[in-house]
């Protein structure tokens, strides 16, 4: 089975279920994206969180979808940056106990990521995201011995914001001889920083994970329309169209795999994580395209029931059984 190593902020989700979303105004967030926060921004969401019933998991969308692989049993690692605080160590951890490799940088000078999430009625997520210590993962830190003996690079599109970085990552993984996935992550980051996703998406990777709102940032396009587009650029394109499931193609192959159906949707963190995480798997191991993506679609299914980007361990015995019989 080929391994597969993630680069991404490496955070820790901090999730409060809301009644309202009044504070997603107060706090200038816009539902269902994900926002970078300052530290006094951060100061009066813990204010709030204080008074509220919260949850703690490992995030950030590469971590959430490598945890999601390891679990299926893929061989996988994690490039990132922490503080040797109790964030970092709680992140640190999680990796180590599911057997993922954890290439950890430290930064003695800001501390660990937080990624505070809300969980709106209808399930919708929102995130004020401090980045801290993952913020600051540098080119120069980078080297070829941490891509070695992989097979692929996931990357979450969070991380665009440094070019350097990412240009860096990709140079040294491509001399690694590995193929480059990316997710796009929010559809605003894309709207920001378009040209350099163009820039990723044309020349450098292989296999694009995208939700329909974020293909339509990027291609100003529907997800039929923007899966064409955007397979033109790369070798596998992957829309996402929520409740309808995803539309996939390589070349002239077009797959379009029906979501499974669920009765009431509790939390979608994670939810593209895991998708990417079940058709990356799938690659691993050799399937079809269309068998990856029904992968991709049995994972979403469980973490939305979840509070959280956590399954439980009969969750996963049970996920196993169903790949095997797909």
């Amino acid at each position: 089975m080929d391994k597969i190593i993630g680069l991404g902020n490496a955070l820790v989700d901090v999730l409060a279920t809301l009644k309202n979303d009044e504070i997603l105004t107060e706090m200038q967030l816009p539902k269902g994206s994900m926002t970078l926060i300052n530290e006094d921004k951060l100061q009066k969401i813990n204010e709030y969180f204080d008074q509220m019933e919260t949850h703690l998991a490992t995030g950030g969308s590469a971590g959430n979808a490598i945890r999601g692989m390891a679990c299926l049993g893929a061989a996988t690692g994690f490039i990132g940056k922490i503080n040797n605080d109790f964030y970092g160590n709680f992140f640190r951890n999680s990796l180590l106990e599911r057997g993922t490799e954890a290439n950890l940088l430290l930064s003695n000078t800001l501390p660990s990521g937080v990624a505070s999430t809300f969980i709106s009625k209808d399930g919708e997520r929102t995130f004020g995201t401090y980045l801290g210590a993952a913020a600051t993962l540098k080119a120069e830190e980078l080297s070829l011995d941490m891509f070695k003996g992989y097979a692929y690079l996931f990357i979450e599109g969070y991380l665009v914001q440094d070019h350097d970085m990412i240009l860096r990552a990709i140079e040294l993984a491509k001399e690694a001889g590995l193929q480059i996935c990316l997710d796009m992550a929010s559809y605003n980051i894309v709207a920001e920083d378009f040209d350099f996703f163009s820039l990723l998406i044309n020349k450098y990777v292989d296999i694009v994970f995208a939700n329909e709102e974020e293909a339509k940032a990027f291609t100003g396009e529907e997800p039929e329309e923007a899966l064409d587009i955007i397979a033109k650029m790369c070798s596998i394109a992957v829309v996402k169209v929520g409740a309808r499931g995803s539309l996939i193609r390589k070349g002239t192959e077009v797959v379009c795999v029906q979501a499974i159906p669920v009765e009431k949707v509790l939390d979608t963190t994670g939810a593209g994580d895991y998708f990417a995480a079940g058709f990356l798997y799938g690659l691993t191991c050799g399937y079809s395209l269309e068998k990856c993506a029904k992968i991709g679609s049995i994972l979403s299914w469980n973490v939305i029931q979840v509070i959280g980007a956590e399954l439980p361990e009969t969750n996963w015995e049970r996920i196993k059984k169903e790949i095997t019989e797909l």
